[in-house]
């Protein structure tokens, strides 16, 4: 999404509306496939040295549960601003640098979505995951599989005890 800031460059606080949408990302980010192109809607603002970009972006995208591997849709719903300048050479690692009078905001926005990309997404709070045994979902079936595991440095420990019980019965 390219936006046309010429109209506010040499106008300090001059500002500008902005609309529109950016394609959804082609690749996976941390496992999160995008379904829907990124909505954006804000204000690039001539704050006198820089611009301000404020905005707003959502979309959808879909992955899978953390616990047990369900898709699941997710929505990403944010605001974020940047501070934006014209010229070739990076001045700060904070800026954004443009050239000419237009200022492609997509990577601004790719960067903003992804940090707001979490590592990981349940179905549910009380997603009860797959059985570590045999990989049933605990959430549809009761598997009966014994997941109780003992430590290994505890193992002899648990054995004498097993052993104290089964002699005193």
């Amino acid at each position: 999404m390219v936006v046309d800031v010429s109209s506010i460059l040499k106008e300090s606080g001059g500002r500008i509306e902005i609309s529109g949408e950016i394609p959804a990302p082609g690749e996976e980010f941390s496992g999160v496939r995008f379904t829907e192109p990124i909505r954006i809607s804000g204000s690039i603002t001539n704050n006198g040295k820089t611009l301000k970009l404020s905005a707003h972006a959502d979309c959808r995208a879909s992955t899978e549960c953390a616990r047990c591997l369900k898709e699941i849709e997710i929505v990403f719903d944010f605001d974020f601003s940047e501070f934006l300048a014209q010229g070739e050479e990076q001045i700060d690692d904070e800026v954004y640098m443009f050239e000419h009078d237009s200022v492609d905001l997509t990577g601004i926005v790719i960067d903003n979505l992804s940090m707001n990309i979490s590592g990981k997404y349940l179905c549910g709070e009380d997603c009860k995951g797959l059985c570590p045994k045999c990989g049933a979902d605990l959430n549809e079936t009761e598997c009966g599989c014994d997941t109780e595991t003992i430590d290994p440095r505890w193992a002899a420990l648990a054995d004498i005890m097993k052993g104290s019980s089964d002699a005193s019965d």
